[in-house]
C-alpha cells in the first residue's frame, strides 16, 4: 500500500529555518527518484527539489543555495525524505508534498509552511 506522510512544516518568521520530513512506504520509495513540491494559495504544484535513488540533487531555481534534499533508504519498510530549509521568505509559503520523480497520483496530506515578512 502506498503511503506519504508529510511532517515538519509551521509558521516561521522571514529569515527562518524549517526541516520537513516525508515517510514513505518502502515499496513506493525503493529505487525511485523522489521530490519534494510545493503549492501555494491560487498556484499550480511545483517541483522544489528531487533527488535521485544514487542521491544526485536537483533544485528549482528559486530555493537553490537555500534548500537541501536528502534521504535515507531503509532495507525495510519506511524510508524517509527530508527538506532543509533556510533562509525562508514570504514566496516559500504554501502546502509541501513529497512524491516519487516524476509523481505518481497518490499525494499525502501535504504540511503547511507560512512564512511572516
Amino acid at each position: 500500500q502506498v503511503q506519504l506522510v508529510e511532517s515538519g512544516g509551521g509558521l516561521v518568521q522571514a529569515g527562518g529555518s524549517l526541516r520537513l520530513s516525508c515517510a514513505a512506504s518502502g515499496t513506493m520509495f525503493s529505487g525511485r527518484n523522489m521530490g519534494w513540491y510545493r503549492q501555494a494559495p491560487g498556484k499550480q504544484r511545483e517541483s522544489v527539489a528531487t533527488i535521485t535513488w544514487r542521491g544526485t540533487v536537483n533544485y528549482a531555481d528559486s530555493v537553490k543555495g537555500r534548500f537541501a534534499i536528502s534521504r535515507v533508504n531503509a532495507m525495510n519498510t519506511m524510508n524517509t525524505l527530508y527538506l532543509q530549509m533556510n533562509s525562508l521568505n514570504a514566496e516559500d509559503t504554501a502546502v509541501y508534498y513529497c512524491n516519487t520523480w516524476p509523481p505518481l497520483d497518490v499525494w499525502g496530506q501535504g504540511t503547511r509552511v507560512t512564512v511572516s515578512s
